[in-house]
């Protein structure tokens, strides 16, 4: 009742001081949100820095607070791109995964109204996701403790943050990536503002920096210096700002983010590590940190007086034209004035005795504002602007044409309007007209053309788009600047790809095989007719049908398929190989794949790589009529894997799992994570356990704590997930395995598993492992990591009336999926188990 009561205050509260001033009419009393989230920066000059270690890293609810209820220039720092996490919908994984990632991430921040940065810069980036990781020692070994910091530092020297919060605190139960990030963070409070700590960057033009304080959370147990209640409601958003923390982490689909959280109080809990600030013992926040252009005045020295009257002008008309909301044309009148008092403050500045950290602080903050009035001014402007190109994928050497609408929906005649295209360096662009002023009510098509150079830099989904529309026009003696991006993503392909399948191969040497198909597909990404000859490079001592194929594409867009045959050597050794597609047009090769990667939340992107076959041969046996139905979860391969492996594998459908007939298999496996994503399964879970019951034997790959699994229900047996799952894994990929039953056939059925089988695994053993299980189930291996107790729970076995249940939490389908010898071994034998025979 109590929360219910705060809850109802604060709603009172925060609206008797919302700043709904200027006309009152019905018109200006609706909520306009662009405008809102624009001049609210204008109240404050404070800058703040979150760091972390993976996309939805951010603390959402605080940055929410921050950017959206105060206002506060917020960004949030991340170093990889989660290239080495789980995908919750689709089977993406590696880079493409961190794409997916890096886009969600910018797609959340835009709604906390926070800027996202990450460190790492490219695919396969040193700073690269490469799964869990429990310490940081283990995690700089891996990423390069000089390039992390550099960039780090770089980072810090260019954005000049005032407050530095990481998002978790160095303590054992931590990811050591996120305990590497802080580690490094509390380190740059002291090594930005250090000439001699990377000098080749101020070489470059950026100058030290000093971060006045660093904070790090506190947890229960932790010291507390600050306490801020950021559970407040705001009528803007018509939500709380932890409730609209979760809104930008829903955006976190890949990963399963956001929840609904009730309107109620939430306290966020600080430590001040570190401050260069005279504080005056006040525990706020922002204490010792000038807040606004009035508090910078203040601590001007008195010779300059002019400067301190003018700076704290300044900040009363920003503060005017926050008042002024949600009159559009009362902003715009004000932004274009005070935007113009803003510049001829900094040619003041710049000029001004002052020390010269203090002039380079209030050159930077001033900066900054100029960009925020920018934004302000064109959005009160009132400025329709839409641009689309004629196509969105563009090839070298093309011309595209770009059309750019801008319709004037204000009340100001807009005078010396110039409308252009941003390119990269060596791209022409021309346009048919110019723009001059545009009038209240009328509208301005501007056709571009675009030519695309021969050497023009190929898309990547990390870099800024290949083409943007720049909107300037000059109003009140000053200029407004808007850059705005292109609608859908514009991207440089070449002029062909080429996608082979299967994506992987393995030769069995126990069953050389004599033809493996082997197809590309071909997809035009040229205007018009494409003619390519296409060819199959392959390791010597193989053959392949046909050398060569003439495929013809007649538009863009379309795509075609040819079907090699390859003939492994009859004496095949074991070990790694590789196939590749090369096709030549016109003087020129392609040899790259475009994957496409398109989720309505995010967009559509691309992700281009080696158009090629990773192969490796060695000894796989299996049983001559073993019948497998594969419960697939859309997470994992494994199924497609073991299709092209050669098993007699059916992936079962909802009708199969409800009605179907299941003791046809000898085996089912579900795939990772299947009873999250199979509703179906979970509604059926009763007939797989008869089927086990009946002499079937089940295989079940991991799940996590929170896959609707119920500890008591879902397998025959109480088996119950390790919680906190952090806790629970064996991260060493290298970590020794001991095989607790050796005589089970598990390890001698069909393939007698050695040690040499649990090696070149690739990011971990298992994770997830459980914590309890009856005592019907039987264990058979141990494994751990370095200085840690080992688990026995990898595999877990029990008998359930005629049949077998197994439960497996080893990461089986990262083995699998990177061609992992070992992997499809262990796996085989898992799947072929029959009882005692």
């Amino acid at each position: 009742m109590k929360k219910l009561l705060y809850a109802f205050l604060a709603i009172i509260l925060v609206a008797a001081f919302l700043p709904f001033k200027g006309h009152a009419n019905d018109e200006n009393n609706k909520v306009d949100l662009d405008l809102w989230n624009a001049v609210k920066p204008l109240e404050t000059t404070v800058t703040f820095l979150n760091t972390g270690a993976h996309p939805d890293d951010e603390r959402s609810d605080f940055l929410a607070y921050l950017s959206r209820g105060l206002g506060v220039k917020t960004s949030s720092l991340i170093a990889n791109r989660g290239e080495g996490g789980q995908n919750e919908i689709g089977n993406e994984l590696g880079n493409a995964l961190g794409i997916i990632r890096s886009r969600e991430m910018i797609e959340a921040a835009k709604i906390t109204g926070v800027k996202a940065y990450h460190l790492s810069e490219t695919t396969s980036d040193a700073i690269y996701d490469f799964g869990f990781s429990k310490s940081p020692e283990e995690t700089l070994k891996n990423w390069g403790e000089d390039v992390t910091y550099e960039r780090l530092i770089r980072f810090i020297r260019t954005y000049q943050p005032d407050i530095v919060m990481p998002s978790f605190r160095n303590v054992d139960s931590q990811h050591g990536h996120h305990r590497t990030m802080e580690i490094l963070s509390e380190r740059a409070f002291k090594d930005a503002a250090d000439p001699k700590v990377f000098p080749d960057q101020l070489k470059e033009g950026l100058s030290t920096w000093q971060i006045k304080k660093f904070y790090l959370p506190s947890g229960s147990d932790d010291p507390v210096t600050t306490t801020i209640e950021i559970g407040d409601y705001d009528p803007i958003y018509g939500m709380t700002y932890p409730q609209l923390g979760e809104q930008s982490r829903y955006m976190h689909k890949s990963q399963g983010m956001g929840s609904d959280i009730p309107a109620e109080p939430r306290q966020v809990k600080l430590e001040l590590l570190f401050s260069t600030k005279n504080a005056n013992d006040s525990s706020s926040l922002f204490a010792g940190i000038p807040y606004n252009f009035a508090e910078w005045a203040q601590i001007l020295p008195t010779t300059e007086n002019d400067l301190k009257v003018q700076l704290a002008k300044l900040q009363q008309n920003l503060n005017s034209i926050t008042e002024s909301y949600p009159s559009r044309a009362s902003v715009f009148d004000k932004t274009q004035k005070t935007l113009k008092d803003v510049r001829q403050l900094q040619k003041k500045i710049k000029k001004a005795n002052l020390k010269e950290d203090l002039q380079l602080d209030l050159l930077h903050k001033l900066s900054i504002k100029i960009d925020q009035l920018e934004t302000v001014s064109f959005i009160s402007s009132n400025l329709e602007v839409k641009a689309t190109a004629d196509s969105t994928i563009l090839t070298k050497g093309q011309k595209a044409k770009v059309n750019v609408k801008v319709k004037n929906n204000g009340e100001n005649k807009l005078n010396h309007l110039d409308i252009a295209l941003i390119t990269p360096k060596g791209w022409k662009t021309t346009s048919s007209k110019k723009a001059d002023s545009l009038a209240p009510g009328k509208t301005l098509n501007l056709a571009f053309e675009v030519n695309v150079p021969n050497n023009a830099e190929e898309y990547h989904a990390y870099k800024e788009p290949a083409i943007q529309a720049s909107i300037t026009f000059k109003q009140n003696g000053t200029e407004t600047t808007y850059v705005q991006e292109l609608e859908g993503t514009i991207a440089v392909l070449p002029d062909i790809s080429a996608t082979l399948s299967p994506e992987n191969i393995i030769v069995n040497t126990a069953d050389i095989q004599d033809e493996i198909p082997v197809t590309v597909k071909l997809k035009n990404y040229h205007e018009g007719k494409v003619t390519s000859t296409v060819r199959l490079s392959i390791p010597v001592g193989w053959d392949v049908h046909p050398r060569s194929a003439n495929v013809s594409l007649s538009k863009k867009l379309e795509e075609k398929e040819i079907t090699f045959k390859v003939s492994p050597p009859k004496e095949i050794l074991k070990g790694d190989f590789q196939l590749s597609a090369k096709i030549s047009y016109d003087g020129k090769t392609f040899d790259s794949t475009v994957q496409e990667i398109n989720y309505d939340h995010i967009g559509t992107f691309y992700y281009q790589y080696p158009a090629m076959v990773k192969g490796v041969a060695f000894e796989l046996l299996k049983p001559s009529k073993l019948k497998i139905g594969y419960i697939d979860s859309g997470f994992d391969k494994v199924a497609d894997y073991l299709l092209n492996a050669g098993f007699d594998i059916t992936k079962l459908t909802e009708a199969d799992l409800a009605t179907g007939d299941l003791n046809q298999y000898d085996t089912i496996v579900t795939g990772i994570r299947a009873y999250l994503s199979r509703e179906d399964l979970l509604k059926n879970n009763a007939r797989l356990l008869k089927y086990v019951e009946d002499g079937g034997h089940l295989v079940v790959q991991y799940h996590k704590p929170g896959d609707r699994w119920d500890p008591q229900k879902t397998a025959p047996f109480k088996l119950k997930i390790g919680d906190p799952s952090i806790r629970w894994r064996v991260t060493d990929e290298n970590a020794k395995v001991t095989i607790l039953k050796p005589d089970s056939p598990l390890f001698n059925y069909p393939n007698k598993i050695s040690e040499d089988d649990w090696n070149h695994w690739i990011q971990e053993r298992g994770l997830y492992y459980p914590m309890e299980w009856d005592d019907q189930y039987e264990t058979y291996v141990s494994m751990a990591d370095p200085n840690e107790d080992p688990f026995t729970g990898g595999i877990l076995m029990a008998k359930y009336g005629k049949g077998t249940y197994l439960y497996t939490n080893l990461v089986f389908y990262r083995q699998i999926q990177d061609q992992v010898p070992g992997g499809y071994r262990i796996f085989t034998n898992l799947i072929s188990y029959d009882g005692e025979k």
